[in-house]
Formats: structure tokens, sequence, C-alpha cells
């Protein structure tokens, strides 16, 4: 495997295809280490999303699964964007992929997303394989160089970048005869602020117990102290000014030309559009407060509702009277 790529590529890939194999991982992995007693019966159900099944109960606690999957997004001249991924059926002891189920996916993807198209494909594991290669060539019928995402789901505490590698395929003379190798290749994340809010909730989501009001109030609580703790020295900054202008400081301009700078980059919150903009947004603000009250006032009825047709019903049938509702 060359140390980098060649091709002059940009790779940009979104958070949700990270998020994506992540979950489609922890998913197979979870299912591998149910008891004994139902390792049977999930073992059917993930015998075609990692190359451990085959092997017995055994093989599947020594060695972690292998998942498999596609990544689709765009590209624009010489950036290629991932913006998301399904999963695959494959079976690497046979090395065969369902075809018919990638056709199904495409196809549905084609339907919402007419603008995306396969990419290449996803696995995990800590570096490639040689059957990975096998895997490569079959998907160069729906896309002549896809690149491989790989992720590496091992924990290690010391490693500061993301376990994510991005692989492309190239041809080279090795020993005198063509091969086609995988070379690395860089990459960015690019999120846009709907993956910006999902990926923060999901970072502050408890690993286990708590409830959501507990990850909110924790949230919540981090907001004040930033709030508080930038209220704290935009006091200071005051005072000091305060100062200089009775004269108690002296003056330094210096200081006075950065915050005046800073002063210029906020927007200015005294104009017509600024005022409109606002309760516009407070407006549509307290529209959905109300209508979740108004659902949760609904929903508690409902459930009131029901509890009095049940015992309604259940003493209308001793003395022959019907529901009330």
């Amino acid at each position: 495997m060359a140390s980098s790529s060649s091709s002059g590529l940009t790779f940009k890939i979104h958070p949700l295809v990270i998020v994506n194999i992540s979950d489609h991982y922890t998913r197979v992995k979870s299912q591998l280490n149910l008891p004994p007693s139902l390792t049977s019966t999930s073992s059917a159900a993930t015998s075609n999303n990692n190359n451990n099944n085959s092997n017995g109960g055994e093989n599947n606690q020594q060695k972690p699964p292998r998942v498999y999957g596609c990544v689709i997004g765009v590209q624009r001249g010489r950036t290629v964007e991932i913006f998301n991924s399904f999963e695959l059926i494959y079976d690497p002891s046979t090395r065969s992929l369902d075809r018919s189920f990638l056709e199904k996916k495409q196809e549905l993807y084609k339907k919402v997303f007419p603008h995306f198209y396969v990419l290449g494909w996803y696995s995990t594991g800590s570096d490639t394989q040689e059957s990975d290669m096998h895997f490569h060539k079959a998907l160069m019928d729906i896309n002549e160089s896809p690149l491989y995402v790989l992720l590496n789901p091992a924990i290690n505490p010391a490693q500061k970048d993301l376990p994510v590698t991005i692989y492309e395929s190239e041809l080279h003379v090795i020993d005198g005869v063509p091969q086609l190798i995988f070379v690395r290749s860089s990459y960015t994340i690019e999120t846009v602020e709907a993956e910006r809010i999902s990926v923060d909730h999901v970072a502050h989501l408890k690993p286990s117990g708590g409830s959501a009001a507990t990850q909110l109030a924790a949230q919540l609580t981090g907001i004040h102290s930033a709030i508080k703790m930038l209220n704290s020295r935009i006091r200071v900054v005051h005072q000091y000014l305060v100062g200089m202008q009775k004269g108690d400081i002296p003056c330094e301009s210096s200081l006075l030309r950065q915050v005046s700078s800073l002063l210029r980059r906020l927007p200015a919150i005294e104009s017509e559009k600024f005022q409109d903009d606002f309760l516009m947004e407070y407006n549509d603000t307290l529209l959905i407060t109300y209508l979740a009250m108004f659902t949760n006032c609904s929903s508690t009825m409902n459930e009131l509702v029901d509890k009095f047709n049940t015992a309604y019903d259940r003493h209308s049938r001793r003395g022959g009277r019907t529901a009330f509702i």
C-alpha cells in the first residue's frame, strides 16, 4: 500500500457517515454478544454483515466483526463530498454480494436524493486486508474508481485524530506486474447546521442511565456557566473604561482600539430590521411552545377519556348501560 494518493482529489466527509458506520458496527457487535440462548437467533440476522459468524460462537467472541456498506454523495470537479451511507449484505466467506439489495437501496436513495450516487464503500478494522480488494473490485461496475472508508472501532485514549481513513485505488507496477493497491487520501470534516445540532446532542448523551431531563439540565448548566463568565468579563472591561473616562486610570490608545474593533463586530441591534427579525423569531418560539402545550394537554385528555371509557364499560356490562364516549 502506497503512503499517499496522487490523484489530487479533495475529500469531504460528513459526520452522519461516521455515525452510521459506528451505529452499524455497534448493532452487529451487540447481537454477537447476546446470551447463548439468543445467539442462534441473532446469528442468522447478522451472518451477512460480518466475517465471523460462520466460525461459531467462540470465534465471534475472539475476533471483532466487520461490517460493510456503501457511501454516497456528490463529486463537483476535483472535490468529492460524502453525505450519507447505507448497509450492504455481504458474505466474506463466499465473497458474495447481494446485488438485488444494493440495487434496491440505490433506487430508494435516488428517489429522495437524485443528485447522490455511490462513491465507494466502507468497512471496519484497524487496517486494510487482502480480501478488501475483492469487495472493492466488485463495486467497480457501479463506480470505476470507488473510494474506501475504513473506521477503526478500537478505542485508543491517546489518539486525538478521528479513527477514519479514506483510501483510493491506484494501479502500480510491482515486480513487473501491474497491481491495484490502496493508497491513503487526506480528508476534511464538512458539516451543516442540522448535523452540528445532532452531533452535539449525541455528544451530550450519557452512556448509561440518566433521563433526557437530566441531560438537558447538564447542557443548560454548561451554557449558563459560559454566559455567566462572559458577563463577568464584560463587566471588567466596562469598569476599566469607566475608570479611564473618569481619569482614575491612564488612557491606553491600543486598548481603546481593541475595544472599538470588538464593538464593531457586534450586530446593530437598534435597527428596524433587527427588531422585525427578533419579533418574528420570538413569536415563532412562543407559537411552538403553545403548540407543545396543546399537544400535551390533548394527550393527557385522551388518556383520561380512555381510562374513563374502560372503567365505564366494565360498569355498564353489569348494569346494561352504554359507554359515555
